[in-house]
């Protein structure tokens, strides 16, 4: 097989993982990433087993410190526990259900590995053109320099300049909701994922990433909160899980740190397939986002990588059967876990008593067979 040059844009964990199963099956890569560095900042992920079995796949699994469960709690606003449910492991029997992890650590992780693999990765190396031929595509960078490459892989995130510059439109929409974060001390009592349905948020929730240390959350209505300074979103935030009881009293008195707070809104996207022009193809954000309602963002980033480099390295080569067949296979998938995430927080949103359950049934069920 001639060796085929590919280029990453993003190292984000599509990217990264792409990058490095490519890279070991013997393929030249290059990742350009915007940004100057790997991120330090950031609060907690929850990576379900699916998303494990991918990080187990490019080598990052062992590597990832993060805290392991099996279970979920259901909490009423003043913390009473209602309900607890075993998670299924959907990365299978070797692997936990889920994972807390601190969202830069696994960056980090999964950029050592990349390198590790082969893959040159160049930071604050921005993509601002692309042109194409039948054989091959010509990048422009940032710097002014450029590059020739067999494919090029648009893993650059919800905004994607990859996806902008082959003139697709994403619709990205905001759902409604806001939701604030904060990484902070884990009391003792919290070992697992637990939610809180209703009161003066929509949710309430936290993770543990570590022996010491986890990640809440509180979701609120869409407001702009872009003018706050840190010390008031912390206070916002503090206000916000005064209304609720249980671990969530002690969590208020470690919130102290107003760089640890931090405010986004959750958005939504799924492009039709093809997700490729040419030779240049989408992963992750650049294709699909959702909410973070059932945990699934990183997981379907992770299994989009996967399923890119089985069908390329399967190949041997670059063409419109195989990226055509990529998206095919990811589509449906990446699909019933968008409406499911939308369709979870629609619910909430109208003050509505949907089939939580057999939602979430159908989604896991899925996820528990191969990508």
């Amino acid at each position: 097989m001639t060796t085929r040059n590919v280029l990453v844009v993003g190292a984000g964990s599509a990217g990264t993982a792409t990058a490095i199963l490519l890279a070991e099956g013997g393929w030249e890569v290059e990742i350009a990433e915007a940004r100057p560095s790997v991120s330090a900042v950031g609060s907690g992920i929850t990576l379900q087993g699916n998303a494990l079995r991918v990080l187990d796949q490019v080598g990052a699994w062992e590597r990832l410190s993060g805290y392991r469960f099996d279970g979920l709690g259901l909490r009423a606003p003043d913390g009473t526990l209602l309900t607890e449910v075993d998670d299924v492991r959907t990365g299978g029997p070797d692997l936990p259900a889920t994972l807390g992890a601190h969202r830069p650590e696994l960056a980090r992780v999964l950029v050592e590995r990349a390198a590790e693999a082969g893959a040159a990765v160049r930071f604050g190396r921005p993509v601002t053109g692309l042109e194409q031929d039948d054989d091959g595509v010509r990048v422009t960078f940032g710097d002014g320099g450029t590059g020739r490459y067999d494919l090029v892989v648009g893993a650059d995130g919800v905004r994607s300049t990859t996806r902008e510059l082959l003139g697709i439109d994403a619709a990205t929409r905001a759902t409604g909701m806001g939701i604030w974060r904060a990484f902070t001390r884990r009391p003792e009592s919290i070992t697992r994922t637990e939610l809180y349905y209703g009161g003066h948020c929509y949710i309430a929730g936290y993770c543990p990433t570590g022996e010491s240390d986890m990640y809440a959350y509180l979701v609120e209505d869409a407001r702009d909160r872009s003018d706050l300074t840190p010390e008031q979103s912390l206070e916002v935030m503090r206000d916000l899980a005064s209304h609720y009881g249980g671990p969530w009293r002690e969590i208020r008195d470690g919130l102290t740190d107003p760089d640890a707070v931090h405010h986004t809104w959750f958005e939504t996207h799924l492009l039709d397939a093809p997700w490729h022009r040419g030779r240049v193809v989408l992963a992750g954000d650049a294709a699909h986002t959702c909410p973070p309602t059932i945990a699934q963002g990183a997981a379907q980033a992770l299994e989009d990588a996967s399923v890119l480099a089985e069908l390329l390295l399967a190949a041997g080569t670059v063409d419109d059967e195989v990226l055509t067949a990529y998206a095919e296979r990811r589509h449906p998938r990446a699909k019933t876990v968008v409406d499911a995430s939308n369709q979870l927080g629609q619910w909430l949103l109208d003050g509505e008593r949907g089939d939580v359950p057999g939602l979430l049934d159908e989604v896991t069920t899925l996820l528990t067979r191969p990508a």
